[in-house]
């Protein structure tokens, strides 16, 4: 194959991984496309395997993450694709080197995990759209999050490929049966796994979507209007209480900017939230953005409105995300693009637990993009979430898929943890989603809509809850630590070239 058409294949690859996530869901490309890069990458020099591997990733992330940059503008979000497509250069490095080892498809697989892990940590905290885990909330593979969380998913998604690519390459027959039937035992095998079940308690939950008055940034303008909309939504569910066409919920869930304006320093907002909550009478967990104490920047809030006691406790996002909420470098950042300014002050992060206690249940909380972080959610749940909420607003974003994709990780954190999940969207999508998975109610997307749903309570934890981030580190360093055998193995063949015979190497022993 030509350097040309190796490069081509890089990015269509990158590409065509795109498929995998929602809205095409097309879950088994996220085995295929890890196997067609590996066998792109074999034999090549390492060199040619980093260029590929940038290829690949930018045919990846750049038409991947496209919905960065409808309101900021090409050159946030091309930057954003660039940077992340990086990442993939150590990945197609490693995955060239640890082909010549024995067992190959299990270091391919732990390769993969290890780069999600580095990517989904530096810089700022890291970023981890695309992970392979994140594609499959259709596939029957979904259950083995329960058993190692996102880490352990994308393993054995990547082993599933590794297995494919082997019984491509490998010379004997039967090995390439093994091969198959090890992949296609992989997929199906997970279906074994339940998810948590319920003691029977329950908790009925309201969700309010207001929506706002039009899709991307200009809803902004209109942060009054889109508080009275989740106002004047309240109060006819609590209409609809008092007349006895549906039951009072234990709770009420607002969206993550239900009140961009602070109800603090603000009195009309805090009268109209007010009253929408002792309308319907039960608690009301709110979104407000907050000033700090000198006014220079603001904190993303989730606020308990009691309506007796009125607002009490809170929870601060702990992970605002750079260049989207708050700008790093600012000054240098200025001087790249003018889209900072869309982001005059920037969101300071909380240090505490999102959980809230409310008729007798405990919630837990996690704001929008926090959903795709394994350890904000999993310390949710380990700190006694019997449910988890979702706040979030993806107006920003518009029609595209973004909404879905973030709607995919909601679904893996439920069966990951057993739990399940309510998101709460300005605009959409709001979902109720089931310990298994399973999408059992929605609220498309730019509509007002409202949502009562009966929540189990769940007091049982799952194995990824229990054993937390120890999948992920272990299986990085399996991956890293099988690169640097590689390397030092090289390394002593080279010193021997010139003088007697050496052992056999890693290369040598390796399964070709």
């Amino acid at each position: 194959m030509s350097h040309l058409a190796r490069g081509a294949g890089a990015v269509l690859l990158g590409v065509a991984l795109i498929g995998a996530f929602p809205p095409f869901d097309l879950w088994f490309l996220a085995i295929l496309v890890p196997a067609a890069v590996a066998l792109l990458v074999r034999d090549q020099p390492l060199k040619r395997s980093a260029w590929l591997g940038l290829l690949f990733g930018l045919g990846f992330f750049v038409p991947m993450l496209h919905w960065t940059g409808m309101e900021t503008g090409p050159v946030p979000w091309l930057l954003l694709g660039v940077f992340e497509a990086l990442f993939f250069i150590p990945l197609t490095m490693g995955l060239t080197l640890v082909q010549r080892v024995p067992g190959w498809p299990v270091w391919t697989a732990a390769i993969w995990v290890a780069d999600e892990a580095i990517r989904g940590r530096i810089p700022y905290g890291g970023f981890t759209w695309g992970k392979l885990a994140f594609s499959q909330a259709d596939s029957p593979m979904l259950g083995v999050a329960s058993l190692g969380g996102s880490p352990g998913l994308s393993f054995l998604v990547a082993l599933s490929g590794g297995l494919v690519a082997w019984a491509v390459v490998t010379r004997r027959w039967w090995l390439r049966g093994v091969a198959v039937a090890g992949a296609a035992t992989l997929v199906v095998a997970p279906l074994l796994v339940q998810p948590l079940q319920g003691s029977g308690e329950s908790i009925t939950v309201a969700v309010i979507q207001g929506n706002v008055p039009s899709p991307g940034l200009d809803y902004n303008n209109e942060a009054r209007v889109i508080t009275n909309n989740h106002v004047e939504a309240t109060k006819e569910l609590a209409a609809a209480v008092e007349a006895g066409q549906t039951p009072r919920p234990d709770m009420v869930l607002w969206p993550e900017n239900s009140s961009d304006i602070s109800p603090f320093h603000d009195p009309a907002t805090y009268d109209s939230i007010d009253s929408a909550v002792k309308a319907i009478d039960v608690p009301v967990l709110i979104s407000a953005i907050i000033p700090t104490e000198d006014q220079q920047n603001v904190k993303n809030t989730s606020i308990l409105w009691d309506p007796d006691t009125g607002p009490g406790e809170s929870y601060v996002k702990r992970h605002p995300m750079p260049f989207g909420e708050y700008i790093p470098f600012r000054s240098i950042a200025s001087r790249i693009t003018d889209a900072v300014e869309s982001q005059p002050r920037d969101h300071l992060p909380g240090d505490k637990i999102g959980i809230f206690e409310v008729a007798g249940a405990t919630v837990g909380d996690v704001i929008c993009f926090e959903v795709a972080f394994d350890g904000i959610v999993r310390d949710a749940v380990r700190a006694g979430g019997e449910f988890l909420a979702v706040q979030t607003n993806n107006a920003t974003f518009g029609y595209t898929e973004m909404t879905e994709q973030q709607l995919a990780q909601s679904r893996l954190r439920a069966f990951e943890h057993g739990r399940t999940v309510i998101v709460s969207a300005l605009a959409g999508v709001s979902a109720i989603i089931a310990p298994n998975g399973e999408v059992t109610e929605r609220a498309e997307l730019f509509t007002r809509d409202i949502m009562i749903t009966e929540v189990p309570l769940i007091h049982e934890t799952t194995l990824a809850t229990d054993i937390g981030v120890w999948p992920e580190w272990v299986l990085t360093a399996m991956g890293v630590g099988v690169v640097v055998l590689v390397i030092m193995s090289a390394r002593r063949d080279r010193n021997h070239s010139a003088g007697e015979p050496a052992e056999p190497t890693l290369a040598e022993a390796g399964a070709r």
